[in-house]
């Protein structure tokens, strides 16, 4: 019973940030219906089995239907389905939705009340718009990706976390609940184009103003959030693991130097001298490799020092907090990150396990009112 009860949403199944929209939808009670091709690509990311299907957790709480979008039919079944729904989300690059009948232009005179979710990387229009890409592309070009790293280094790639899902899944699911609230109220759907360029750009507007105000500098790993400085960083331990300091304010930074038993060393009076920071860097590296990460928590973890242990996929299930507030759970045997946020009157769930390719068919096409002799029929012409 969450909050998007009620709400169909069809998903044209694709790889990258838009099964995640889908997956934040279903989470929240919406009804996710994933239309995908009968038979996998070989490019597709960790779907490189038969069952490999069901330990793709972005595929939660849908339901599949398998369709060969190429067959005559194939286009009538999905705009019937359109019909029906309040949302359509499709990842693909600009042109393809339209090549297949079933573009905006098409699916909004069908259901005017449509909310037509873009996915994209470069965006549905601009000189790049129809060239190949990946999330770490468009995170460079937007200018998030340069400060990513050391200094003297080339930037260092991070996990599709800040692309794909932060500036792509998380600004179309925005968009479209926006979308569908304004649709609500008037009827009226619209289109949403979530560029992946656009909203890693967009994932930068404080770092911005801090270079307006010239307090980021151009220089890489020498600012005060990239690791530049002392107090906000990743420092390794006596057995190998890390831990994590970001000191940010000056109660907090005085603490952890007190913690640090460095409180009476001028080195460390004044926390935005930058002409310390590289040798207050090395000082700290030098005190965090005198104990284990574990033996860090029993002095820093649950201070005001801003501290946390840096944790693999193991380990984070397993941390006291993380277990107190559920933030992980198991599905069908997978560990897996649990619905966020968290609502408190229509809390969100995991509706079922991800459905195997095609799984849900015959249901599915009831909805648009298909008989069992037109199902039978499409399944002899293959075009489910």
């Amino acid at each position: 019973m969450g909050p998007l009860q009620g709400k169909r949403i069809i998903e044209l199944g694709g790889v990258g940030p838009a099964p995640f929209c889908g997956m934040l939808f279903a989470d929240m009670g919406a009804e996710v219906i994933l239309v995908e091709r009968k038979t996998r690509n070989p490019n597709d990311i960790g779907l490189t089995s038969p069952d490999a299907a069901r330990f793709s957790i972005v595929r939660r709480g849908k339901r599949s239907i398998a369709v060969d979008l190429k067959k005559v039919g194939a286009g009538d079944a999905i705009m019937r389905l359109v019909r029906e729904c309040d949302g359509l989300i499709e990842g693909f690059r600009p042109g393809v939705m339209e090549r297949l009948g079933l573009g905006p232009e098409e699916c909004l005179r069908a259901n005017p009340g449509l909310v037509y979710g873009r996915l994209s990387g470069w965006g549905q229009e601009g000189p790049l718009a129809s060239a190949a890409g990946h999330d770490l592309n468009y995170v460079a070009l937007s200018g998030a990706l340069y400060y990513s790293g050391c200094r003297n280094t080339p930037p260092s790639v991070p996990p599709t976390l800040v692309g794909d899902i932060c500036g792509g899944a998380m600004m179309l699911a925005v968009g479209m609940l926006g979308a569908m609230l304004s649709a609500g109220g008037s009827g009226k759907g619209q289109i949403v184009d979530a560029a992946i360029t656009d909203g890693s750009a967009l994932a930068t507007a404080l770092l911005y103003g801090l270079h307006a105000q010239g307090l980021w500098g151009n220089e890489r790993g020498a600012n005060f959030l990239d690791g530049g400085s002392h107090w906000y960083g990743s420092y390794e331990c006596a057995d190998g693991e890390y831990i994590s300091i970001a000191a940010l304010e000056p109660k907090f930074y005085k603490l952890l130097i007190d913690k640090l038993g460095l409180i009476d060393e001028p080195a460390f009076a004044d926390q935005h001298d930058r002409c310390r920071w590289q040798q207050s860097k090395q000082r700290f590296g030098e005190i965090f490799k005198t104990r284990t990460r574990d033996e860090w928590c029993d002095v820093l973890e649950g201070t005001d020092a801003c501290f946390a242990p840096v944790l693999n996929f193991s380990e984070a299930p397993e941390h006291p907090h993380n277990k107190a507030r559920r933030s992980f759970m198991s599905v069908a045997g997978v560990t897996q990150p649990a619905p966020a946020p968290r609502f408190s009157a229509t809390p969100s769930e995991v509706s079922a396990p991800p459905p195997g390719i095609g799984e849900h068919a015959e249901s599915i096409l009831g909805l648009a009112g298909y008989s069992q002799s037109e199902i039978a029929a499409l399944r002899e012409q293959q075009v489910i």
